[in-house]
């Protein structure tokens, strides 16, 4: 059963979601009246969270754990070398063909990065051959007709059913990979690379991917999981403050639906996290990670 928040605790929740999300220079306390008798419960995770067993950074695993062999981790972690996340990534790469995707606000930023690391073999001895697409940013981009510059791209390399495509961005750049890893050849393995709060804890967890239609937002996709998810929180350095706080309105509705440890970790720690302290970020995707992690293993397909 979800965690039941007292009508104090969520009017001043929900204020805070509001300012963060509405208003960049709002400032506010974290402080809200105490009140023992309306003391917050929650339930235990069904998800899993692992300590660094492959690398010298630490990070974190979440497993999203779903039926017939289809788990995946979410690796969460900062200041990864090249060498650690190409380990990380690649393992999840079963052929020998990648088609990075990012749009061209990120390409300046990351794009090389990417694809040096996903096609260094040094660290498995596996020849990849990867290839890139930088598609237009934004959410009026978010159309049938921009992901397709994705499939026109895999179909003039010749791309098979073992490739895998890689999405490198925000929740926009997430969906439309995803869905064109869906429809391509009827499906073909893609990778999450969040470099957004909102992507990292909402739109790159649970296999939801699409487009928008004139008559309606998302309207045109499918439910399609990928291998894995790799976050690195420091993309999120580069991320402007209105950004960064609309993502962390995101972070604060999973304390004030269903886990209210969460919500009061959040009242205590929200200064660090709109200062994009690294291990406050760390601990609060994780644990936004772990929330939606195990709303989607309850109804991975938004059966109701």
């Amino acid at each position: 059963m979800a965690s039941v928040l007292s009508p104090t605790r969520w009017l001043h929740l929900a204020t805070t979601a509001l300012l963060l999300t509405t208003n960049p220079a709002a400032s506010f306390s974290t402080s809200t009246p105490q009140n023992n008798n309306n003391r917050c419960s929650t339930t235990s995770l069904s998800v899993a969270s692992t300590p660094p067993t492959q690398t010298s950074t630490p990070y974190d695993t979440v497993k999203v754990d779903l039926s017939s062999g289809r788990d995946y981790p979410i690796y969460i972690g900062s200041d990864f070398t090249d060498t650690e996340a190409a380990t990380l990534i690649r393992k999840h790469i079963h052929g020998k063909r990648v088609l990075l995707i990012t749009n061209d606000r990120i390409a300046p930023l990351y794009l090389e990065r990417y694809q040096q690391l996903l096609a260094d073999n040094s660290v498995d001895d596996k020849e990849l051959v990867v290839d890139t697409v930088v598609l237009p940013d934004g959410e009026e981009n978010k159309t049938y007709d921009v992901m397709a510059m994705v499939l026109d791209k895999a179909l003039g390399l010749g791309l098979d059913r073992k490739s895998t495509f890689v999405a490198l961005g925000g929740g926009v750049i997430g969906d439309m990979v995803g869905f064109a890893s869906a429809v391509y050849q009827r499906g073909v393995n893609f990778v999450q690379i969040p470099t957004t709060v909102m992507a990292m804890v909402d739109s790159s967890v649970g296999g939801k991917t699409g487009v928008n239609h004139p008559l309606g937002k998302n309207m045109i996709g499918a439910f399609h999981q990928p291998q894995c998810v790799f976050i690195d929180t420091n993309t999120l350095n580069t991320l402007p403050d209105r950004e960064l706080k609309s993502g962390i309105s995101e972070v604060v509705k999973y304390g004030l639906i269903r886990d209210a440890p969460f919500f009061e970790w959040q009242e205590e720690n929200m200064t660090k996290l709109l200062e994009r302290d690294p291990e406050a970020t760390r601990y609060a995707i994780r644990r936004s990670c772990e929330n939606k992690a195990d709303v989607v293993q309850a109804d991975e397909l938004e059966a109701g």
